[in-house]
């Protein structure tokens, strides 16, 4: 099991990271939050969680362990793989997850595309207790995406969107108005302004 990974940032993009560790670059498929905290160029640490199937290996990247061990706990539910389970922390971040679980806020768990009403239902039967042993981080995060080309940002944006399980109609639009109040904005800042504003629109 390869529980962390310590090297350059070689590549950056809306679902995954390029980590070279030791001369060899790892792939680790990650989340807004976690990609809009690193700097191509820069050495970080991420901790990990590798997902084996028969037909693949697959590993996972987080900023925190908090994320990573919430990662796992959802995948406890029936019903939640990783992808799942990756949106789940793309749509609500580690402490909104905490408080929807522990209060049984269904509405904002639906938020996640593909968790239906009873889906969520059993997810905070199922969790709520468990979700408090969960160590919470005090590590903070930060935006560190460069702003690109504005058809480029939309067009990344939108397939990353599309990719979580939102519908590219739905998408768009979200992309369009994030963009339009804020050109400037980089491809993780504007991807999770977007993730928020489809989760109010849910």
């Amino acid at each position: 099991m390869i529980a962390s990974i310590r090297g350059e940032v070689l590549e950056i993009a809306l679902d995954h990271v390029v980590l070279e560790a030791a001369g060899v670059g790892y792939r680790l498929n990650a989340t807004p939050a976690t990609i809009g905290t690193l700097q191509r160029g820069t050495e970080v640490r991420l901790v990990t969680a590798m997902i084996v199937r028969e037909d693949s290996m697959t590993l996972y990247g987080f900023h925190d362990v908090e994320s990573r061990d919430l990662f796992g706990l959802l995948q406890t539910v029936s019903g939640v793989g990783p992808r799942l389970a990756m949106a789940t922390l793309a749509v609500l971040e580690p402490e909104a997850l905490r408080k929807a679980l522990a209060e049984g806020n269904v509405t904002a768990l639906t938020r996640v595309p593909g968790i239906g009403k009873r889906g969520a239902e059993r997810m905070v039967v199922e969790l709520r207790d468990k979700v408090e042993a969960v160590a919470v981080s005090s590590d903070p995060g930060a935006d560190g995406a460069p702003a690109v080309v504005l058809g480029l940002v939309r067009e990344q944006i939108v397939e990353a969107l599309v990719g979580l399980g939102f519908p590219a109609k739905s998408a768009e639009q979200a992309t369009d108005t994030v963009l339009a109040a804020d050109p400037e904005a980089g491809t993780s800042a504007a991807l999770r302004s977007a993730l928020s504003l489809l989760g109010k629109t849910r």
